[in-house]
């Protein structure tokens, strides 16, 4: 049961694990975060200083019922809708955003001309924008850029087609002329300012007339002529329009722009094209209504005079009497129902020439015509019952004073369509010019540098995971244990002690003090006593009483801990000698402010032994061998015989020989020293080392005829989650269980 619970715990234990060492990750790469925090940061505040402002400006328009609510409503009741049927918002936002209302813009602006200052890249134009004046052209009198006010106005520039989206380059000159250069053009033109020149290039001529330039000669502008097309279709995908609240018919159409004030006539230039078009269609309207009921007049003319000499005709043939008061009711309801039918088949006939058989307008009269034709029929019935003398009379007045009414009224309705057709009058307006903004709409300072700081937080973030994951070695040493196969024989902490005496001694030839001396309390000096109880149980099995010190790579702190090992067992009453064997980049002499000359180079090249070159007494019960003059080939003189002598003759006279060794991955020096070593301890370091450099170094002393004792875990951090999560929460730390007065 226990066994178990053990292994449903153990993935929870590892993601908990996992989680710490993320953390972990983090907090060891803080200042890496701050700094890509930082540098996001000021990205984003040199693109808030330096980005273009954007501006926002709009316009709304009003859908109208009708094109002319006074004039066009009488005819025939509502027979105005021949001319004017109401017009959806979802309609008016697409007339209002097709390319024939942009497009007419484009041509009345000129929006396919641009024409600018030449400023320097990337800050020329903020610098221009807070300038006062025109400016000296160019940077140092080169490249003629503008830092000013400069201006240029153009009114007309065509280019062929093959030449369209190309840059030209406009330089002011003296005595109002300017020069032109760009693709096209064998060498540069000279043109007059005011005046329409003409260029020929191998693809048709160019066509330009610049009508003023604000700028000191020498300075360049930029001309651009784009497709129409293209920047129509720009135009177009640049407006927002959307309808003002639900079936409200107000319409509202808004742009961003750079230049405030092109921006504002360019939506004011739409608003008016599109109130233009829309007069237009309605006159144009009313021109085929017009045109339409000109046809039936002379129909309806003739169609009168018909029933008037029926009538008549009728009356000289017939003794008259005149109709009984119900026939007058009946004869008024008839010829007002027939002229009704007849307006609203009129109407039908016009407004198929526009529209679908499915449209709503006709479906809808459609079904007026049924229901004035069932109410036709019902006054026919009444009529039938009438005397036959009394029918015939009455079917006669109905038919003129039908003719009549319809003849009459479409004359009526002939004039006020003129009227229509002579005022333009549309169904829409302008209710909202745009005005010249005043306030930039973007970029939103704050936003962005909000967004630099959250952007900044997650790249460092990710770039602190990533440098942990490929590029931090290992900070569990029951990682390095499991994936090595090695002991680790002491896990010695970080010390902030010894950071800054090494940090107060950067200079090669300041003295270095040793930490077991200066700082015997500290948690790391704590950690290589204990070390000290290892190596006294691990020395009866080992060959001799030589321990060598080395490590994989540089900078695992191997003469930190070689030195302060060897002090604490000086200390312990144990006769020990410390022997620098790095002949390449020791140091130990420094740390006992001793100078490296006469030590183990020239003791094995002239076959001295080392009581010779052996400084006594440096500490209590320790003396030091040290490098000796810096020999040109370390590897040649370790690999002699006199190197296992020597450290055969010193062994028998200490109780222990403690060797700083180069590291084994840099050179061979190791591999050489090893053979005459007993026990070998590999120093890696937390963060720094990677696995595979220990396996690789423990292959090389196998090759060497030795084998590794033990890793000594050097320069942990006393507050890493690895270790506390591990380790129940237990750390490294200073419980200052000793007597103040040691100090």
């Amino acid at each position: 049961m226990s066994q178990e619970n053990t292994t449903a715990r153990k993935p929870s234990e590892d993601e908990y694990l996992n989680f710490i060492a993320l953390l972990d990750a983090l907090f060891d790469n803080k200042k890496l975060i701050a700094a890509i925090v930082a540098l996001a940061l000021a990205v984003g505040g040199l693109y808030v200083l330096l980005a273009q402002p954007v501006f926002n400006s709009s316009i709304v328009v009003a859908v109208e019922d009708s094109s002319d609510a006074s004039t066009a409503r009488n005819l025939i009741g509502d027979v105005s809708a021949m001319f004017d049927v109401k017009s959806s918002a979802d309609g008016e936002i697409q007339i209002l955003g097709s390319r024939l209302v942009a497009s007419k813009a484009v041509d009345a602006l000129k929006l396919n001309v641009e024409a600018r200052p030449r400023y320097f890249p990337v800050v020329g134009r903020w610098i221009a924008s807070h300038a006062d004046g025109v400016s000296n052209p160019g940077l140092f009198g080169w490249g003629g850029f503008a830092w000013g006010s400069e201006s240029i106005r153009v009114s007309s520039f065509d280019v062929p087609r093959n030449l369209q989206g190309r840059r030209f380059e406009l330089v002011a000159l003296p005595d109002h002329r300017y020069q032109l250069s760009g693709d096209g053009l064998n060498e540069p033109v000279v043109g007059t300012i005011g005046k329409t020149e003409q260029f020929q290039t191998a693809f048709g001529p160019i066509s330009l007339n610049v009508v003023g330039i604000a700028a000191r000669p020498g300075v360049a502008f930029v001309l651009l002529c784009r497709s129409r097309q293209i920047t129509t279709t720009d135009l177009v995908t640049s407006l927002r329009i959307q309808e003002q609240g639900k079936r409200s018919g107000v319409i509202a159409a808004a742009l961003e722009g750079t230049d405030p004030v092109l921006l504002s006539q360019t939506l004011n230039e739409i608003g008016r094209q599109y109130v233009q078009q829309n007069a237009d269609r309605k006159a144009a309207q009313a021109a085929r209504s017009i045109e339409f009921l000109d046809a039936q007049l002379p129909l309806m003319k003739q169609r009168l005079e018909n029933a008037e000499a029926s009538l008549s005709q009728y009356e000289n043939q017939h003794t008259v009497v005149d109709l009984s008061e119900a026939g007058k009711v009946v004869l008024r309801q008839s010829a007002e129902a027939n002229t009704q039918l007849a307006a609203l088949q009129q109407k039908r006939q016009e407004l198929a020439t526009r529209f679908g058989p499915a449209h709503p307008a006709l479906l809808a009269i459609d079904s007026q015509i049924s229901a004035e034709k069932e109410q036709i029929n019902q006054i026919a019935g009444q009529i039938q019952e009438m005397p036959l003398t009394e029918q015939d009379l009455l079917k006669l007045q109905r038919d003129v004073r039908v003719s009549s009414d319809l003849y009459i009224l479409m004359r009526s309705n002939v004039e006020q369509l003129r009227l229509v057709k002579a005022g333009k009058i549309g169904n829409v307006r302008l209710v909202d010019a745009a005005d010249v903004p005043e306030l930039p709409v973007k970029p939103r300072k704050l936003m962005i540098l909000a967004g630099s700081v959250v952007m900044g937080l997650f790249l460092g973030a990710l770039v602190a995971i990533l440098k942990d994951r490929l590029f931090t070695g290992v900070t569990d040493p029951a990682v390095l244990e499991e994936r090595t196969g090695l002991h680790v024989f002491a896990t010695i902490p970080f010390s902030e002690q010894q950071q800054e005496m090494s940090r107060r001694s950067a200079s090669k030839s300041a003295r270095m003090s040793v930490l077991a001396v200066v700082r015997p309390n500290d948690p790391a000096m704590e950690s290589l006593r204990s070390l000290h109880t290892a190596i006294k149980f691990a020395l009866p099995d080992a060959a001799n009483n030589v321990v060598l010190i080395t490590g994989p790579t540089p900078g695992m702190g191997k003469s930190f801990v070689s030195v302060n090992l060897a002090a604490i067992l000086a200390s312990s009453g144990k006769r020990v000698l410390l022997i620098d064997g790095d002949m390449r980049k020791g140091y130990v002499n420094r740390y006992f402010d001793l100078d490296r000359s006469n030590g183990l180079a020239e003791a094995i090249a002239s076959s001295r032994p080392l009581a010779t070159v052996t400084h006594r007494g440096v500490l209590p019960n320790l003396d030091l061998v040290t490098t000796g003059k810096l020999p040109p080939n370390p590897s040649a003189l370790l690999h002699g015989t006199n190197w296992s002598d020597l450290i055969a003759s010193a062994s028998k006279d200490y109780d222990l020989v403690i060797i700083d060794a180069p590291p084994l991955l840099a050179v061979s020096d190791s591999e050489a020293i090893s053979s005459a070593a007993g026990t070998v301890f590999l120093v890696t370091r937390f963060g720094k080392t990677r696995s595979g450099d220990v396996i690789e170094a423990e292959r090389r002393l196998a090759q060497a005829g030795s084998k590794v004792t033990g890793i000594l875990f050097n320069s942990m951090k006393p507050r890493s989650g690895i270790y506390g999560g591990r380790y129940q929460a237990y750390r490294y730390v200073d419980y200052n269980y000793h007597d103040d007065r040691a100090d």
